[in-house]
């Protein structure tokens, strides 16, 4: 592979993808078939290339080189023929709108998503998430869900995709560590349910099972839906699902953001009685 590439100005074409594309139109970008997205910082790099995304080049501050991205740089320069770009600070700013910390971002090509079914074949216990839109929420419930016991996180169509930018990088790349897809839209309870899952939603409510609750852990296949900061879980959703749960507050706290919430529900409904 031939040595870095220099570059030294914003409007460069071959940076388009980095800065003149938005998350959705990259994410259309080869349709019909799957687009690309934008992986920042080494680690979550790395981690998207141990679960087999293909880079499709480089992009790095020049001190970065002989830093923490150097790993990166080697595996990459030994697996993959694209090209790596190296740019002052000054310019990365520019592109991403920020220092970046870690100085690297990399192009990647997306896979096709896997089918529900498949990723919840031997799946006993799923997160869903329902029109979270904040990227922020989404990365770190991704990395909830992987550190806590789930087995997959499922998406409905009204979600951020766990794939941009933001999101990655706040999962710390988990999700390239648990399976995860988006449900067919429409269809988000009656697909769980006839895969053989009970439902349960998180909702302020007071006709509420408690998080310990004898038949939650002994549920043998259980998916824990989440809604969107703010508006929650739509009432048809809390209606849909077999049983609802209230995170109990102190202090006069109504409610948790989304994401702590998630941690504590995984910890405690990721116990599953019997289970080694």
């Amino acid at each position: 592979m031939s040595d870095f590439i220099e570059i030294n100005e914003l409007n460069t074409p071959e940076l388009s993808i980095y800065h003149a594309l938005n998350e959705n139109q990259l994410y259309h970008i080869n349709e019909p078939v799957p687009g690309i997205f934008i992986a920042e910082s080494p680690k979550v790099i790395g981690r998207a290339l141990d679960a087999g995304y293909s880079p499709i080049s480089l992009l790095l501050e020049k001190d970065q080189t002989e830093k923490e991205a150097a790993e990166i740089i080697e595996r990459i320069k030994s697996s993959f023929d694209v090209p790596v770009y190296v740019a002052p600070s000054e310019v990365l700013t520019k592109i991403t709108g920020f220092h970046l910390t870690r100085g690297v971002l990399c192009a990647m090509a997306r896979k096709e998503l896997p089918s529900v079914a498949e990723i919840t074949q031997s799946a006993h216990r799923i997160a869903v998430l329902e029109n979270v839109t904040n990227p922020t929420n989404v990365g770190a419930i991704v990395r909830s869900a992987a550190a806590l016991s789930m087995d997959a996180v499922l998406f409905t169509s009204g979600c951020s995709d766990p794939l941009y930018r933001r999101a990655a990088r706040v999962s710390m790349g988990t999700v390239f560590q648990i399976p995860w897809t988006f449900l067919p839209e429409g269809k988000e309870l009656s697909t769980l349910q006839e895969l053989g899952f009970k439902t349960v939603a998180l909702a302020l409510r007071n006709d509420t099972k408690t998080l310990g609750d004898r038949e939650l852990a002994e549920a043998d296949r259980l998916a824990i839906f989440l809604g969107a900061e703010g508006d929650g879980l739509l009432p048809e959703t809390i209606e849909g699902c077999d049983w609802c749960v209230k995170i109990p507050m102190s202090h006069g706290v109504d409610s948790l953001n989304v994401a702590a919430c998630s941690a504590v529900a995984f910890w405690e409904l990721g116990k599953r009685q019997g289970s080694n």
